[in-house]
């Protein structure tokens, strides 16, 4: 009997022999970022774009112009596509505007709140965008993600390392998020596809509102962030290029957790 091993995935160019800095180059390289019509996404979008990347993104509005800088907008230099991930059908069908993906950047997300939560139909609307297209997304690129030895990044939330009382499907969905980052990461590595996931804290978007809009609340969250303030996008980018970048070469499977120390206690 024939007991056949994985093969092993080619040793990346040590870092020593191109340079640090150039480990943060992208020139060439094409990005995916679903969600990346604002917020956290947004954020990362225009990140991987100022490091020369080729960056599309994934939003639910029929054209970019449709979103604003007021919601924490911006789409400039970047391709936008309308894509509702929510339906799985619609993932498999659309055709995307690139040949090559080298980074797969999957932010899609949403919350209710006042409870919503509890009801059947809110858990599942909620689980099937947080969780399912996640999973769905991965799928469809895997084949080109292999073929460039790519980077698939997760995005989470602290809510999948812990309670979140008024939130079920929110900390179902992001506790699946981070096993499936797990999962697929042991899954796929033989193929060459990194994958990794970044949990952020609390960061000033419009999903926070709700907290940030609140003098009250958003004081009761900072009193217990070490840092003593809310994280901005651009900083839950920088962990996402560090991610993508050889600098994470052998790194595999893991969520960092991005949060100014907030669950430290």
């Amino acid at each position: 009997m024939t007991i056949s091993t994985p093969t092993p995935t080619p040793t990346p160019t040590p870092i020593a022999q191109h340079g640090f800095a150039n480990s943060l180059d992208f020139t060439g390289k094409t990005v995916l970022v679903v969600g990346g019509s604002s917020g956290i996404g947004n954020g990362i979008a225009q990140a991987f774009r100022q490091l020369g990347a080729e960056v599309h993104v994934w939003g639910t509005r029929a054209r970019a112009s449709d979103y604003s800088a007021d919601e924490g907008s911006d789409l400039t230099g970047l391709h936008y596509a309308q894509v509702d991930v929510s339906d799985q059908a619609a993932i498999h069908a659309v055709r995307p505007a690139f040949e090559r993906l080298d980074v797969l950047v999957l932010s899609q997300g949403t919350i209710l709140y006042k409870r919503a939560e509890f009801e059947m139909e809110a858990f599942d609307r909620v689980l099937r965008l947080n969780l399912s297209s996640v999973m769905a997304c991965a799928v469809k690129f895997r084949p080109m993600l292999r073929d460039s030895h790519g980077s698939l990044i997760t995005l989470s939330s602290i809510a999948g390392f812990r309670s979140v009382r008024g939130n079920p499907a929110y900390a179902a969905s992001k506790s699946g998020v981070v096993g499936l980052t797990r999962t697929l990461g042991e899954a796929w590595a033989a193929e060459g596809i990194r994958v990794n996931g970044i949990a952020p804290g609390l960061v000033d978007t419009k999903l926070t509102k709700v907290t940030t809009g609140s003098p009250a609340r958003l004081d009761a969250t900072l009193s217990r962030v070490p840092l003593g303030r809310m994280g901005l996008p651009h900083e839950i980018a920088g962990v996402a290029v560090f991610l993508a970048s050889p600098l994470a070469s052998y790194m595999v499977g893991e969520t960092l957790l991005v949060d100014g120390g907030l669950t430290l206690a």
